[in-house]
């Protein structure tokens, strides 16, 4: 039987993950931690179940830790199922055939090779994604090659390499210049010495390049699931790893640079900065930072282990609720958080286009400045720093926005609420005026019934009819309107009624 992985996530992505009563698939977090998942390229898979209406539908199975999409990792498995020696064997040999072609010391060693050669014979296959030694020029011969590849250049590799941009499994939306260089800025403030970088190269870059300019005494370790990083960095610099499985692909080695990293100076010192792909699920990602919180902590004397290791958690500010439901000491900061290679998340952009990517920290937000050139101000009730449209509520005693627009406060609610919202007394709650009282957790999409989906839905013939026709009838009425402004003959509101009522009576006769 094929997985059902279409919906995997598709909970988390709408910030209102676990929420028992809707459809969806969720991770299980197994009852013998003792008992290995099986493996698949990406490292040992999690165990998942599918649920509806608050209730476990079907067999829990194992799929991939990384990827939503079964075109990009088709792994799974019954967690019940037994299989063949034959099976075992053959997933073993696909699971080798997907790891990268050079190993860890390997990619080292080429390093190594390529940064003493003369610039004229350093070269770049953008095709392949590889740094070229004079003996392999051959093989990518018809490719796109860079040459002169300078030093600058190979310190800054997000810029050589292209993007993976699939949201689901390893999305990589580089943060812009202006949020790096406030984070390295922050970092440094704040006194730290060391920043373990789970999925930030480009922060990572920075605060190299800083320290090799004897501008900033930080170190940093990059961890990231792109095994192309390996042939820019030492084994001191790069981990190949997967932060939904905290799986480490060299093995105890990589996890003894890691431990080391973290532990140096008793602790002290560290923070971790992880910037994750936002399709991906709250709950592993929770787990294992809580695994690198454990390893943190075994270097800490008895009398530190009250001690929390400070962290910042780059994600959407639609993921509050779930994020501090695993992790308490957290609050969101107000700075917008915005990349460089994503359409949407762009800093200085107003209303609902404004970047929805938060910093989530266990830092006191008191100790954190931010800048008040780029629209940012202190609030003297809540004694923190918010942006500019956030405006402190006598009511709720905060500053209630989170999406960077001024929030209304709605008594019946007693509580703020976004400015498109208003209350609606059938659901005895705030929310979009032309919201359906009906709310979809309670059933079809379309028609509210139980036991179905939208996609299933025995009426969904009939809402597309009625979508088609309507969307055909507002650009009739946006054609005609262009027209009468064109003739410089604006329409009379008597017309525009007019229109108004033929629209709806159309819709009506659709929908009876």
């Amino acid at each position: 039987m094929a997985a059902p992985r279409d919906s995997l996530g598709v909970v988390e992505a709408e910030g209102n993950s676990g929420r028992r009563g809707s459809s969806g698939v969720e991770v299980v977090l197994p009852s013998d931690p003792a008992t290995p998942a099986p493996l698949c390229p990406h490292g040992p898979t999690l165990l998942f179940v599918k649920v509806s209406q608050g209730k476990e539908e079907a067999r829990r199975f194992y799929a991939c830790s990384a990827c939503r999409d079964r075109k990009d990792c088709n792994f799974f498995q019954w967690e019940d199922e037994k299989l063949s020696e034959a099976r075992l064997a053959a997933r073993e040999t696909h699971n080798r055939k997907c790891q990268p072609p050079l190993s860890r010391t390997q990619c080292v060693d080429r390093y190594l090779k390529f940064i003493e050669l003369p610039l004229s014979q350093r070269r770049f296959c953008q095709r392949c994604q590889q740094l070229l030694l004079p003996d392999d020029q051959e093989k990518h011969h018809g490719h796109q090659v860079m040459g002169d590849i300078s030093v600058t250049q190979l310190k800054r590799p997000s810029q050589l390499l292209y993007p993976l941009e699939n949201k689901k499994t390893n999305a990589q939306y580089l943060f812009a210049d202006r949020s790096c260089q406030f984070l390295v800025d922050l970092l440094s403030t704040l006194g730290f010495r060391r920043v373990l970088c789970v999925g930030t190269p480009r922060l990572h870059e920075l605060i190299r390049l800083k320290a090799s300019s004897d501008k900033s005494n930080i170190k940093s370790l990059l961890l990231d699931i792109d095994f192309r990083y390996s042939q820019f960095y030492m084994e001191d610099s790069f981990c190949h790893y997967n932060m939904f499985n905290h799986h480490f692909f060299d093995g105890t080695a990589a996890l003894d640079v890691c431990k080391a990293f973290l532990q140096e100076d008793n602790g002290e010192g560290v923070i971790m900065v992880t910037d994750p792909p936002f399709g991906g699920l709250v709950e592993p990602l929770a787990v294992t930072f809580k695994k690198m919180i454990a390893m943190w902590k075994e270097g800490q004397s008895q009398d530190d282990s009250h001690k929390e290791l400070p962290i910042f958690w780059i994600f959407p500010y639609f993921f509050e609720s779930r994020i501090c439901q695993f992790f308490p000491s957290f609050c969101m900061l107000d700075y917008q958080v915005d990349y460089d290679n994503h359409a949407l998340y762009k800093h200085g952009k107003t209303g609902r286009k404004q970047s929805p990517v938060r910093i989530f920290t266990n830092i006191p937000p008191n100790k954190i400045t931010l800048p008040m050139e780029e629209g940012y101000r202190f609030c003297p009730l809540c004694q923190r720093y918010v942006s500019l449209e956030n405006q402190h509520c006598e009511y709720c005693n905060s500053c209630t926005s989170k999406d960077g627009r001024k929030w209304n406060h709605c008594f019946l609610c007693r509580k703020c609420v976004k400015p498109s919202w208003m209350h609606c007394s059938n659901c005895n709650c705030c929310a979009l005026p032309n919201h359906s009282c009906r709310s979809p957790k309670d059933g079809c999409f379309i028609c509210g019934e139980l036991g179905h989906k939208r996609s299933t839905c025995p009426n969904i013939s009939a809402s597309q009819k009625t979508n088609k026709a309507v969307g055909k009838q507002k650009q009739r009425e946006s054609n005609e309107m262009k027209m009468e402004m064109t003739r410089g003959q604006p329409m009379s509101h008597t017309s525009v009624m007019r229109k108004e009522k033929r629209r709806g009576r159309a819709h009506q006769y659709l929908c009876s």
